[in-house]
């Protein structure tokens, strides 16, 4: 068999999706129409804390050809199923109210426009509550809206053999900071949208989402019916960032609700004020850190303090929290450390998955400390760095030993030399000649995956199969929401089995026809996800190949010997299962050992320009090195980071989720800004490759890290710039000026 086709791996293909994309062929949820179908909307609470008296209908409406669904019809336990089972699909009439924006009721109609006329004719009678905003209220207890103490979550680990009050007191300096990061909003281009029918006893959901098999899990529960009695299909959507992980199965169990009562299939599609004001945003974060350095300009001990805002509900919040105690000391070496982190309960509405997942706002505090610290030393901050970097051998603050793939010194390298070659010509700043410049870096890094054995209990499934036509269908519930996982599978699949790229099909994500391959999440799509692809790959072509020994087949390509085996055998399909690696141990109770597969390693180097008139910012240099183990795309690589990059500069600078009474503000594109191409800084873009072992090729995560570092290098640059501490984000012109003109305040560097 001919095997002389050369490997993808490492070349810029097109997108396998590109051209449906650009032709407008590809159909996104709301593009679905089927006979007879029904428009749904829901019924939201208008008040952050209350009991729901009764639902309200208006006599003078016709309502002959509307129906209203309450709890009362949901047939089976009254919760989304996810980490924790706290979260009601609909408040119950007599229940509690516990965030703006509740889903209380649903409602459908044969048009749109009858369904918002009937909207409009409803009211919720309601009992107001004393409601919870603020963290430091919720740990107090003062008011009780979850358990027993208001935690969500809780999570504290120590390492070293002094106590952490002993190991600073032995440190020669310490540096204690208070940092503040706010909500961010994911601000996909589709948003949230859902078609539900029922046929006989199975419900089928056509969704925008990125996890299927979440979806499915809730309806299974929410109706108590066997797997193949739920179907549930991923639309083409458009984008996702953590929005699109465990929102959507609320979506689906109001729209299957709707479909079977009113016996119709029903679309649900939010419009962009709904989507901002009732879906899950990015932990807000308060972070005390201590940091004790010795003589020699080591880290001596670490002390991180977290407390995140979970929102009403429990959604993703434990997972969140996970990763970011683990990265709370960022890739430094550090004898002792003590981590705690909270998430707790406010009535706001739910918190959830946002790219990143918890890093980001560690990060912002870790390389802020570390900033301080180089100035405290009179040395430059990347020779801090280089002091205290980790590197292979060194050990994590969980107790993991590094053994391979560890790239702190190439990323900081990268930065650094490529700072030395003349920058891009760059926008001017306003009219304005009084302006104050500074630069920033960032060093941080990323765990790929998974936290902990959370793989090994998922257990990720898919197949590889070679069809009749000579094609080979990839069928996985890994979904595609913008970052190219279907063009990185096909170039997998193709290179493995030696064939054309345009050989290789992807299956779409529909549980009735893929195994459950866990969740697109983590950064874990390409390099765990992927690899299953490759080892399924792997096992057809073996397969072929020993058919194809035993018959006059053997110069014969690998689409050529699959026709001859189907017409022989029928298709043939191979699956595998995600094994674990028996090197890692992770201890969940003591959160200790190997917390991630491996890390991506990270560095950032901003330089800004202040316009002392208005106190914009504009980014005059942007460069960003970042480890990804092998670019498997490097084109689809490159768009991951720039475009995680700007979410991360529209977090530091321009996106401000503002909340009154528990309600958020900001819930308009008008008033929630977010970065456009014109804001955009011309990127350098470094892809630093260090390859892992168990990664495809090399491969590890890219869909995260990116967006971790930025709004610390921002920061940063901003200090240096104007000589004050920024220490909170987002970093608005008006906090900016009224930092710069507090009355007697001294200059500070750090």
């Amino acid at each position: 068999m001919s095997q002389s086709l050369r490997s993808s791996i490492g070349q810029v293909t097109p997108r396998v999706d590109g051209i449906s994309q650009v032709c407008g062929a590809a159909k996104y949820v709301d593009d679905y129409h089927m006979e007879g179908m029904f428009y749904g909307r829901t019924v939201r609470s208008q008040i952050p804390h209350g009991v729901f008296e009764s639902l309200e209908l208006d006599d003078a409406f016709d309502w002959s050809d509307v129906y209203v669904a309450t709890a009362d019809d949901l047939p089976g336990p009254n919760h989304v199923a996810l980490i924790c089972d706290d979260q009601p699909a609909l408040v119950p009439i007599g229940g509690t109210i516990k965030h703006f924006a509740e889903p209380l009721a649903v409602i459908a109609a044969p048009t749109q426009e009858k369904v918002e006329a009937a909207f409009l004719h409803l009211s919720a009678k309601v009992t107001e509550l004393i409601p919870l905003f603020d963290p430091q209220d919720s740990l107090s207890k003062k008011i009780v809206i979850h358990g027993e103490d208001n935690i969500l979550k809780e999570i504290q680990f120590a390492r070293g053999e002094q106590d952490i009050e002993q190991a600073l007191a032995a440190c020669d300096l310490v540096i204690t900071g208070d940092y503040q990061t706010g909500a961010q909003e994911q601000m996909y281009i589709e948003p949230q949208g859902v078609v539900a029918w029922w046929q006989h006893e199975t419900c089928f959901v056509l969704g925008s989402m990125q996890c299927p098999y979440f979806v499915h899990r809730a309806l299974k529960e929410l109706y108590g019916l066997d797997d193949d009695q739920v179907v549930v299909k991923q639309a083409v959507t458009g984008g996702g960032f953590g929005g699109k992980e465990e929102y959507p199965s609320i979506l689906a169990c109001h729209a299957t609700l709707m479909a079977r009562k009113v016996g119709h299939p029903v679309k649900m599609i939010y419009d962009r004020s709904e989507d901002i004001l009732a879906t899950t945003k990015r932990h807000p974060a308060q972070i005390r850190h201590r940091l004790g350095i010795m003589a020699d300009g080591t880290i001596g001990a670490m002390d991180v303090d977290l407390l995140f805002d979970g929102g009403a509900y429990t959604t993703l919040s434990p997972s969140v929290l996970s990763r970011a105690v683990i990265h709370a000391c960022g890739p430094y070496r550090c004898p002792t450390v003590n981590v705690r982190g909270r998430v707790v309960a406010t009535n706001h509405p739910p918190h959830g998955a946002f790219r990143g997942f918890g890093a980001p706002q560690c990060t912002f505090a870790y390389a802020r400390q570390m900033q301080k610290a180089a100035h405290k030393l009179e040395i430059e901050p990347e020779e801090f760095h280089r002091r205290n970097m980790l590197r292979v051998g060194d050990v994590t603050v969980t107790g993991q030993k590094l053994k391979e793939s560890v790239a702190s010194e190439k990323v900081l390298d990268a930065v650094l030399q490529q700072a030395r070659e003349p920058r891009p010509q760059v926008p001017s700043v306003g009219n304005s000649s009084n302006v104050a410049r500074g630069q920033g870096l960032c060093f941080y890094f990323q765990g790929s995956g998974f936290s902990g054995n959370r793989e090994s209990v998922i257990k990720a499934r898919l197949s590889v199969a070679a069809m009749a036509d000579g094609t080979f269908e990839v069928r996985s519930a890994a979904t595609d929401i913008g970052q190219g996982a279907q063009t990185i599978f096909a170039q997998l699949a193709a290179t493995e089995l030696g064939v054309q790229l345009s050989s290789i099909v992807i299956c779409n994500a529909d549980s009735s026809r893929v195994p459950d391959s866990g969740p697109t999440v983590a950064s874990r799509t390409c390099m765990t996800v992927g690899a299953l692809v490759q080892q399924a790959a792997q096992k057809v072509r073996e397969e072929l190949q020993r058919f194809a020994a035993e018959r006059p087949l053997e110069n014969s390509g690998l689409s050529d010997i699959a026709q001859v085996y189907c017409v022989e055998h029928g298709e043939l399909e191979h699956f595998v299962t995600f094994e674990p690696d028996p090197k890692l141990n992770w201890d969940a109770a003591t959160f200790s050992g190997d917390a991630y597969p491996c890390y991506g390693w990270a560095a950032c180097l901003t330089e800004i320009a202040v316009d002392l008139d208005t106190y914009e910012v504009t980014v005059e240099r942007l460069i960003h090195a970042i480890d990804v183990g092998q670019a498997i795309n490097p084109m689809i690589v490159k768009g991951q980071i720039e475009g995680a990059t700007l979410q991360a500069l529209g977090w530091a600078l321009c996106e401000n989720v503002v909340y009154q009474n528990g309600q958020i503000a900001s819930g308009r594109l008008a008033d929630n800004v977010i970065p456009t191409f014109v804001d955009a800084p011309e990127m350098e873009t470094l892809i630093v490759e260090e390859p892992y072992s168990s990664g495809p090729h090399g491969a590890k995560g890219v869909g995260e890290i990116p967006i971790d570092g930025p709004a610390a290098a921002i920061a940063n640059a901003l200090t240096d710039a104007l000589h004050r501490s920024f220490d909170e984000v987002p970093m608005l012109p008006e906090r900016i000026a009224e930092l710069v003109n507090q009355v007697g305040r001294q200059g500070d560097r750090t």
